[in-house]
């Protein structure tokens, strides 16, 4: 099946609206303890399997896609993709920052699952990796080009400095393969919603007066949240070769009536190169990455 066919397939929606309820309610997928959990408030299943729904009815993902998270923390989202990715094609690999989170996501996750992995990658991040020794921008990710179907970022570009932003849409584009698709969340100052913060109804509250093209909201924090320019960030994407393959899903963070919280914007990789589905790539060039 070609990648532009497998994205355009609809899973059933009665069984998959049962797949998420069963999921919501399975008690023996694993909880990181409160006091570890660095990813934000909220039910830890509950908010994985809402992303789950968006990846597959907004991205398209696909049970038998090759999934790549940048920024995988504790495996919030990765646990409900547990019950949904089929092997041996269905395969997921994570990466983070910071080690603590990929040490609990390897012992509880992958040490069951033998299509997942996590790896950690020690990338400096101001807010979650201060003395981390690899630099965005100089040293690239450790996977082959061309490797996977679905590569997503939640809350990611959220707390990036815009070269950083900059580098990790052109290196999501890089590993897709050609048709695959990039699902990412962030705050995007489009004309109505530099309006909306102008008024104070934004939350974070950003000064869409700065100078661009990120924006902090607590310059005593600058990194705790990022909002991007909007069209700074599809050029960005274009640039590197992602195209928008839906209109932008804004969300309810600026004052919009929506129902997600921040942006959803999903990408697919322009087919303009012909490599072909080269079985587990990602993997066998890495390593299993079980750590």
């Amino acid at each position: 099946m070609s990648a532009e066919r497998a994205f355009a397939a609809r899973p059933d929606e009665i069984a998959f609206a049962e797949l998420l309820r069963l999921t919501r309610r399975n008690r023996f997928l694993p909880v990181p303890p409160q006091e570890r959990n660095f990813v934000g408030d909220g039910d830890f299943r509950a908010i994985g399997c809402e992303f789950l729904r968006h990846f597959v009815e907004l991205g398209g993902l696909a049970p038998d896609h090759q999934v790549l998270e940048i920024g995988c923390g504790l495996g919030r989202m990765a646990l409900p993709l547990t019950q949904y990715l089929e092997p041996p094609l269905g395969r997921y690999t994570g990466f983070d920052v910071v080690a603590e989170g990929i040490a609990w996501a390897v012992a509880n996750i992958a040490a069951v699952y033998d299509n997942f992995s996590f790896r950690h990658l020690d990338y400096q991040n101001a807010l979650y990796n201060p003395a981390g020794t690899l630099r965005e921008g100089r040293d690239p990710l450790p996977y082959a080009g061309a490797s996977v179907d679905f590569v997503f970022m939640t809350s990611v570009v959220t707390h990036l400095e815009a070269a950083n932003t900059a580098f990790y849409l052109a290196e999501a584009a890089r590993l897709l393969r050609p048709g695959g698709r990039l699902f990412v969340t962030a705050f995007l100052l489009d004309a109505i919603n530099r309006d909306l913060a102008a008024a104070g109804r934004a939350r974070p509250p950003f000064d869409p007066g700065g100078p661009g093209p990120a924006y902090v909201s607590d310059p005593a924090h600058p990194m705790a949240a990022v909002a991007c320019d909007h069209g700074w960030f599809l050029e960005q994407a274009s640039a590197s070769g992602l195209h928008l393959a839906r209109p932008v899903a804004f969300g309810h963070w600026s004052g919009r009536r929506a129902e997600n919280f921040q942006d959803i914007c999903v990408f697919t990789r322009s087919p303009h190169s012909g490599s072909a589905r080269s079985g587990n790539a990602l993997y066998d060039s890495h390593g299993a990455g079980k750590e």
